[in-house]
């Protein structure tokens, strides 16, 4: 298994410092190219819906300039709210700087706050969505092209630079909705899914058989070293401390799963929590979500938790380490230090890939393991 960052800048204005969190979160990316790490991913967000992360692009040009081996990918760049030309040049010029590691994730985007602040009807987001990745992918590989299209016009033209990537970097989709046909569609055209940090894994388990479909549609194998998912984690030396700062009311993490659960609630998107898709409304809470989507406890329970997860979920490649500790410096370097010396060795050491058929057992071991440490 390979193992990443995954974050959505997630900020709180009545806490922290924008010009400290810019800072330190950069120092932590950096810090994860030395402890081994392989790629870190970052969000996109507007008008400090969850974070401030307006442009990845801009700040990945900065871990870029500081790093040599780590992949750079956005999870995800919004695609119906900009000129797809002026997207197309800013990911080239950061596959050049970068010499060839972007991942180019990309999506339609879920946040009123995001459509209403830029005036665009969210029922038009697969349309533009579409006409912004085809100008993209013609941009990057033909030496001359134009487009017309319902949104966007492109008269006859070449955009310099082009990536360094060929035919382009790779293409990468984030699956939120369970049993997302759009991770069929994207399987279908060659690129690969991350699954969001915040589904049940019931709903993550539902991405790999629409996967499989899309990959078999495009006379290819589903290989699940190619299956990425994010995954709330936090790691301590000692159980108590993990779990008084995993389950701290007012902490980032209980605190960033009430935001978003308030929002989707208010949103009509409660289903994304179930534990199954018939599960009563009733029955999702925000303790019950917090158990199921936090990862914490000392390395040994943590990575006993991972396998449980990956057991439960089926194989995957990738686990996007969301540490969303990056409030507090200290314990979030402590957190990536004892995740990159103590659990990666261990989760690999028991890691195969055996099936894809999962195991409900899992959720048992993961309490288990944490309350045996």
């Amino acid at each position: 298994m390979e193992f990443g960052l995954f974050s959505l800048f997630d900020f709180f204005r009545d806490r922290q410092n924008e010009v400290a969190y810019y800072r330190d979160t950069l120092d932590l990316i950096l810090l994860s190219e030395k402890l081994g790490y392989d790629s870190v991913w970052l969000g996109e967000e507007h008008f400090y819906s969850f974070g401030i992360c307006p442009s990845p692009q801009m700040f990945l040009a900065a871990v870029a300039r500081e790093t040599s081996r780590i992949r750079l990918g956005t999870a995800i760049s919004l695609l119906p709210f900009e000129n797809p030309l002026r997207k197309a040049e800013d990911f080239a010029m950061l596959d050049l700087l970068s010499n060839g590691r972007l991942n180019f994730g990309v999506g339609r985007g879920i946040i009123p706050a995001h459509f209403a602040g830029f005036a665009v009807d969210p029922h038009e987001s697969r349309a533009r969505y579409e006409e912004s990745l085809a100008i993209i992918r013609q941009a990057w590989t033909q030496n001359t092209f134009s487009y017309e299209g319902k949104f966007w016009q492109v008269p006859s033209l070449s955009l310099a630079p082009k990536p360094v990537q060929k035919p382009h970097p790779p293409i990468v989709v984030t699956a939120v909705a369970p049993f997302s046909k759009g991770v069929t569609e994207a399987a279908a055209r060659g690129w690969d899914p991350i699954s969001a940090n915040f589904l049940m894994p019931a709903w993550v388990k539902s991405h790999w058989p629409r996967y499989v479909e899309g990959c078999e549609r495009a006379g290819r194998a589903a290989d699940p070293a190619n299956w990425r998912v994010a995954k709330s984690v936090f790691v301590a030396k000692d159980a108590a401390t993990a779990k008084a700062y995993a389950t701290d009311p007012d902490g980032p993490y209980v605190y960033y799963y009430r935001s978003l659960f308030t929002k989707l609630k208010r949103n009509g998107r409660i289903e994304l929590f179930k534990t199954y898709r018939d599960q009563p409304d009733d029955e999702v809470t925000l303790e019950s979500i917090c158990d199921r989507l936090i990862i914490w406890g000392t390395p040994e329970s943590v990575a006993d938790q991972i396998l449980a997860f990956q057991a439960e979920v089926g194989d995957f490649g990738t686990l996007l380490y969301a540490g969303k500790d990056w409030k507090d410096r200290e314990l979030g370097r402590q957190s990536m230090i004892l995740m990159a010396e103590k659990v990666m060795p261990r989760v690999n050491a028991g890691n195969s890939y055996s099936s894809n058929a999962g195991n409900e057992s899992s959720a048992n071991l993961k309490k288990a393991s944490r309350g045996s440490n």
